[in-house]
């Protein structure tokens, strides 16, 4: 690979790391090319891209994209397949889907909204992920229940007095 190539990909590699807000690091080595053909189709399906590259190239990027990566650069042993993606859940939709074929891919690492996750046991905690504006939809719906409760009372209370003070009028003519 000439130095002009390496640098084609760590621009590609860098555009993709600042467009897309959640990435998965991920070892899909010992997939067979069609397994890795089949994985790419169901990523694709999910809207999940997916981009294969050195370990030193991916860290090059990782220096030009100028975040905060965390431990995420430590995970860059071996066979690296990044997955981005602007929903937090369809890579680890997706991996877990494939797995129940076999046990690959493995997951890394992975890094959405500034918060790093390393290591295979992360992708239960990925599953459950809620994202910023699901936990404001949440925390919204919550405020409003005790407000709605309060207007209940209120509306349902307002029979029950009129109808004790008109059992109170009657009762003392």
């Amino acid at each position: 690979m000439t130095r002009d190539e390496k640098n084609q990909v760590i621009d590609e590699l860098v555009q993709s790391l600042n467009t897309y807000e959640f990435i998965y690091v991920t070892d899909s080595s010992e997939l067979t090319a069609n397994n890795n053909n089949e994985l790419r189709r169901m990523l694709h399906k999910n809207g999940v891209k997916m981009q294969v590259a050195k370990n030193t190239l991916i860290r090059q990027a990782l220096v030009r994209a100028e975040k905060d990566w965390g431990e995420l650069t430590d995970t860059l042993k071996g066979t690296t397949a990044l997955l981005f993606a602007s929903n937090p859940k369809a890579p680890a939709i997706a991996i877990k889907d494939f797995r129940k074929k076999g046990d690959r891919p493995v997951l890394k690492g992975a890094f959405l909204d500034s918060s790093v996750y390393v290591g295979d046991d992360q992708l239960e905690v990925l599953l459950n992920y809620k994202s910023k504006e699901d936990l404001i939809g949440e925390l919204i719906g919550l405020l409003q229940s005790p407000a709605k409760n309060v207007i209940s009372a209120l509306r349902s209370g307002g029979t029950t007095i009129h109808g004790i003070l008109q059992t109170l009028s009657e009762k003392e003519n």
